[in-house]
Protein backbone atom coordinates (compact mmCIF):
# COMPACT_ATOMS: atom_id res chain seq x y z
CA UNK A 1 0.00 0.00 0.00
CA UNK A 2 1.27 3.43 -0.97
CA UNK A 3 0.51 5.70 2.00
CA UNK A 4 0.60 8.75 -0.25
CA UNK A 5 -2.74 7.58 -1.65
CA UNK A 6 -4.40 7.75 1.78
CA UNK A 7 -6.28 10.92 2.70
CA UNK A 8 -7.48 11.58 6.24
CA UNK A 9 -10.76 13.51 6.22
CA UNK A 10 -11.91 15.29 9.38
CA UNK A 11 -15.56 16.34 9.38
CA UNK A 12 -16.51 19.26 11.64
CA UNK A 13 -13.78 18.70 14.25
CA UNK A 14 -14.71 20.58 17.39
CA UNK A 15 -11.33 21.84 18.63
CA UNK A 16 -8.30 23.13 16.71
CA UNK A 17 -5.93 21.43 19.17
CA UNK A 18 -7.49 18.07 18.30
CA UNK A 19 -6.80 18.70 14.62
CA UNK A 20 -3.20 19.60 15.46
CA UNK A 21 -2.75 16.43 17.50
CA UNK A 22 -4.22 14.38 14.64
CA UNK A 23 -1.62 15.93 12.32
CA UNK A 24 1.18 14.73 14.59
CA UNK A 25 -0.35 11.24 14.66
CA UNK A 26 -0.49 11.24 10.87
CA UNK A 27 3.15 12.27 10.48
CA UNK A 28 4.24 9.68 13.06
CA UNK A 29 3.01 7.01 10.64
CA UNK A 30 3.90 8.61 7.32
CA UNK A 31 0.49 9.97 6.31
CA UNK A 32 0.50 13.48 4.88
CA UNK A 33 -2.78 14.18 3.09
CA UNK A 34 -5.40 15.94 5.23
CA UNK A 35 -8.74 17.43 4.28
CA UNK A 36 -11.08 19.20 6.68
CA UNK A 37 -14.81 19.76 6.24
CA UNK A 38 -15.94 22.80 8.24
CA UNK A 39 -12.77 23.32 10.28
CA UNK A 40 -12.99 24.86 13.75
CA UNK A 41 -11.97 28.45 14.36
CA UNK A 42 -8.53 29.06 15.80
CA UNK A 43 -6.35 26.75 13.71
CA UNK A 44 -3.82 29.57 13.43
CA UNK A 45 -3.67 30.09 17.19
CA UNK A 46 -0.20 29.36 18.57
CA UNK A 47 -1.37 27.33 21.56
CA UNK A 48 -3.83 25.33 19.46
CA UNK A 49 -1.06 24.48 16.97
CA UNK A 50 1.33 23.26 19.65
CA UNK A 51 0.08 19.61 19.66
CA UNK A 52 1.14 19.33 16.00
CA UNK A 53 4.79 19.36 17.11
CA UNK A 54 7.00 18.89 14.02
CA UNK A 55 3.88 18.22 11.94
CA UNK A 56 2.95 21.84 11.28
CA UNK A 57 3.60 21.27 7.58
CA UNK A 58 0.66 18.85 7.46
CA UNK A 59 -1.58 21.27 9.34
CA UNK A 60 -0.63 24.17 7.07
CA UNK A 61 -1.14 22.10 3.92
CA UNK A 62 -4.56 20.79 4.95
CA UNK A 63 -7.25 21.30 2.30
CA UNK A 64 -10.50 22.88 3.49
CA UNK A 65 -13.52 21.59 1.56
CA UNK A 66 -17.19 22.52 2.00
CA UNK A 67 -18.77 19.05 1.97
CA UNK A 68 -17.88 15.44 2.64
CA UNK A 69 -18.90 14.50 -0.91
CA UNK A 70 -16.28 16.85 -2.31
CA UNK A 71 -13.67 15.72 0.20
CA UNK A 72 -13.88 12.09 -0.96
CA UNK A 73 -14.75 12.63 -4.63
CA UNK A 74 -11.36 11.47 -5.97
CA UNK A 75 -11.15 8.29 -3.84
CA UNK A 76 -12.03 4.81 -5.04
CA UNK A 77 -12.53 3.59 -1.47
CA UNK A 78 -14.24 5.70 1.20
CA UNK A 79 -14.06 4.27 4.73
CA UNK A 80 -16.12 5.97 7.42
CA UNK A 81 -15.29 5.57 11.10
CA UNK A 82 -18.11 4.98 13.56
CA UNK A 83 -18.41 4.30 17.27
CA UNK A 84 -21.98 3.05 16.88
CA UNK A 85 -22.78 -0.57 17.68
CA UNK A 86 -25.86 -0.53 15.42
CA UNK A 87 -24.09 0.60 12.25
CA UNK A 88 -24.29 -2.83 10.58
CA UNK A 89 -21.26 -4.58 9.10
CA UNK A 90 -18.01 -2.91 10.14
CA UNK A 91 -14.32 -3.57 9.67
CA UNK A 92 -11.68 -3.24 12.36
CA UNK A 93 -8.62 -1.05 11.69
CA UNK A 94 -6.64 -4.22 10.95
CA UNK A 95 -9.28 -5.46 8.50
CA UNK A 96 -9.25 -2.09 6.76
CA UNK A 97 -5.46 -2.24 6.41
CA UNK A 98 -5.64 -5.78 5.04
CA UNK A 99 -8.50 -5.22 2.60
CA UNK A 100 -8.21 -1.59 1.54
CA UNK A 101 -5.62 -2.17 -1.18
CA UNK A 102 -7.69 -4.72 -3.09
CA UNK A 103 -10.87 -2.65 -2.74
CA UNK A 104 -9.19 0.59 -3.80
CA UNK A 105 -7.42 -1.20 -6.69
CA UNK A 106 -4.63 1.35 -6.97
CA UNK A 107 -6.86 4.37 -6.44
CA UNK A 108 -7.18 6.78 -3.55
CA UNK A 109 -8.33 5.79 -0.07
CA UNK A 110 -10.27 8.29 2.05
CA UNK A 111 -10.54 7.59 5.79
CA UNK A 112 -13.25 9.75 7.32
CA UNK A 113 -13.56 10.82 10.98
CA UNK A 114 -16.59 12.63 12.35
CA UNK A 115 -17.01 15.20 15.14
CA UNK A 116 -15.55 14.14 18.48
CA UNK A 117 -18.81 14.35 20.42
CA UNK A 118 -21.26 12.81 17.96
CA UNK A 119 -19.43 11.10 15.11
CA UNK A 120 -20.59 11.07 11.51
CA UNK A 121 -24.31 11.44 10.85
CA UNK A 122 -26.31 8.61 9.29
CA UNK A 123 -26.36 10.56 6.02
CA UNK A 124 -22.57 10.95 6.09
CA UNK A 125 -22.06 7.28 6.91
CA UNK A 126 -24.31 6.51 3.96
CA UNK A 127 -21.79 8.22 1.65
CA UNK A 128 -19.07 5.78 2.76
CA UNK A 129 -18.36 2.51 0.94
CA UNK A 130 -17.35 0.65 4.11
CA UNK A 131 -17.64 1.38 7.82
CA UNK A 132 -14.80 0.87 10.29
CA UNK A 133 -15.02 0.57 14.05
CA UNK A 134 -12.50 0.38 16.89
CA UNK A 135 -13.62 -2.22 19.41
CA UNK A 136 -12.91 -0.67 22.78
CA UNK A 137 -13.70 -1.73 26.34
CA UNK A 138 -17.35 -0.93 27.19
CA UNK A 139 -16.23 0.72 30.43
CA UNK A 140 -14.44 3.44 28.43
CA UNK A 141 -15.48 3.22 24.77
CA UNK A 142 -14.56 6.71 23.57
CA UNK A 143 -11.24 7.69 22.01
CA UNK A 144 -10.05 11.18 21.27
CA UNK A 145 -9.54 12.13 17.65
CA UNK A 146 -5.75 11.83 17.61
CA UNK A 147 -5.88 8.39 19.26
CA UNK A 148 -8.27 7.12 16.61
CA UNK A 149 -6.23 8.59 13.76
CA UNK A 150 -3.02 7.12 15.20
CA UNK A 151 -4.51 3.65 15.58
CA UNK A 152 -5.74 3.49 11.98
CA UNK A 153 -2.55 5.08 10.65
CA UNK A 154 -0.41 2.53 12.49
CA UNK A 155 -2.29 -0.39 10.95
CA UNK A 156 -2.04 1.17 7.50
CA UNK A 157 1.68 1.70 7.97
CA UNK A 158 2.21 -1.93 8.94
CA UNK A 159 0.29 -3.00 5.85
CA UNK A 160 2.40 -0.71 3.68
CA UNK A 161 5.57 -2.40 4.91
CA UNK A 162 4.40 -5.94 4.20
CA UNK A 163 2.08 -5.71 1.20
CA UNK A 164 2.99 -6.34 -2.41
CA UNK A 165 2.82 -3.70 -5.13
CA UNK A 166 -0.76 -2.48 -5.66
CA UNK A 167 -2.90 -4.01 -8.35
CA UNK A 168 -3.48 -1.34 -10.97
CA UNK A 169 -7.10 -1.03 -12.03
CA UNK A 170 -9.23 1.64 -13.58
CA UNK A 171 -11.92 1.99 -10.93
CA UNK A 172 -14.30 4.92 -10.97
CA UNK A 173 -13.81 7.46 -8.21
CA UNK A 174 -16.37 8.17 -5.51
CA UNK A 175 -17.26 11.40 -7.31
CA UNK A 176 -17.97 9.60 -10.59
CA UNK A 177 -19.96 6.94 -8.78
CA UNK A 178 -21.95 9.57 -6.89
CA UNK A 179 -22.88 11.36 -10.10
CA UNK A 180 -24.27 8.12 -11.52
CA UNK A 181 -26.11 7.32 -8.28
CA UNK A 182 -27.84 10.69 -8.23
CA UNK A 183 -29.02 10.16 -11.81
CA UNK A 184 -30.14 6.65 -10.88
CA UNK A 185 -31.95 8.09 -7.86
CA UNK A 186 -33.99 10.38 -10.10
CA UNK A 187 -34.76 7.56 -12.53
CA UNK A 188 -35.88 5.16 -9.80
CA UNK A 189 -38.14 7.87 -8.39
CA UNK A 190 -39.60 8.36 -11.88
CA UNK A 191 -40.54 4.68 -12.14
CA UNK A 192 -41.83 4.49 -8.56
CA UNK A 193 -39.16 2.13 -7.26
CA UNK A 194 -37.96 4.44 -4.49
CA UNK A 195 -40.10 5.79 -1.69
CA UNK A 196 -40.17 9.57 -2.35
CA UNK A 197 -40.38 10.17 1.41
CA UNK A 198 -37.19 8.18 2.10
CA UNK A 199 -35.31 7.48 -1.14
CA UNK A 200 -31.83 7.53 0.36
CA UNK A 201 -32.25 4.38 2.47
CA UNK A 202 -32.08 2.16 -0.62
CA UNK A 203 -29.50 4.45 -2.22
CA UNK A 204 -27.03 3.74 0.61
CA UNK A 205 -27.25 0.01 -0.14
CA UNK A 206 -26.87 0.60 -3.88
CA UNK A 207 -23.82 2.81 -3.24
CA UNK A 208 -22.07 0.14 -1.21
CA UNK A 209 -23.00 -2.61 -3.66
CA UNK A 210 -21.53 -0.65 -6.56
CA UNK A 211 -18.43 0.24 -4.53
CA UNK A 212 -17.83 -3.46 -3.85
CA UNK A 213 -18.13 -4.19 -7.57
CA UNK A 214 -15.48 -1.57 -8.39
CA UNK A 215 -16.93 -0.34 -11.71
CA UNK A 216 -14.69 1.39 -14.25
CA UNK A 217 -15.46 4.91 -15.51
CA UNK A 218 -16.81 3.32 -18.71
CA UNK A 219 -19.16 1.10 -16.69
CA UNK A 220 -20.32 4.08 -14.65
CA UNK A 221 -21.03 5.89 -17.92
CA UNK A 222 -23.17 2.93 -19.01
CA UNK A 223 -25.03 3.11 -15.69
CA UNK A 224 -25.73 6.79 -16.24
CA UNK A 225 -27.08 6.06 -19.71
CA UNK A 226 -29.28 3.33 -18.27
CA UNK A 227 -30.56 5.73 -15.60
CA UNK A 228 -31.49 8.31 -18.22
CA UNK A 229 -33.44 5.76 -20.24
CA UNK A 230 -35.20 4.36 -17.17
CA UNK A 231 -36.18 7.87 -16.12
CA UNK A 232 -37.46 8.65 -19.62
CA UNK A 233 -39.53 5.46 -19.67
CA UNK A 234 -41.02 6.33 -16.30
CA UNK A 235 -42.02 9.80 -17.45
CA UNK A 236 -43.55 8.43 -20.68
CA UNK A 237 -45.55 5.88 -18.68
CA UNK A 238 -46.98 8.72 -16.62
CA UNK A 239 -47.76 10.77 -19.74
CA UNK A 240 -45.02 13.24 -19.02
CA UNK A 241 -41.92 14.43 -20.88
CA UNK A 242 -41.00 12.16 -23.82
CA UNK A 243 -37.47 13.38 -24.57
CA UNK A 244 -34.78 11.09 -23.01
Amino acid sequence: MDLSRVTIVLVRPSRPANVAAACRAMKNMGLRRLRIVEPPAGLDDRDARAPAYKAWDILDAAEVVPTLSEAVSDATLVAGTTGRDDAGETWSPRELAARAESRAAGGGIALVFGPESSGLTSLELGLCHVLVHIRTDPAQPSLNLAQAVLLFAYELRLASETSEAPRVANHATAGELEQALQELRGALLDVGYLDPLNPDHILVELRRMLARAGPTPREVSLLRGLARQVGWAGRVARGGKTTP
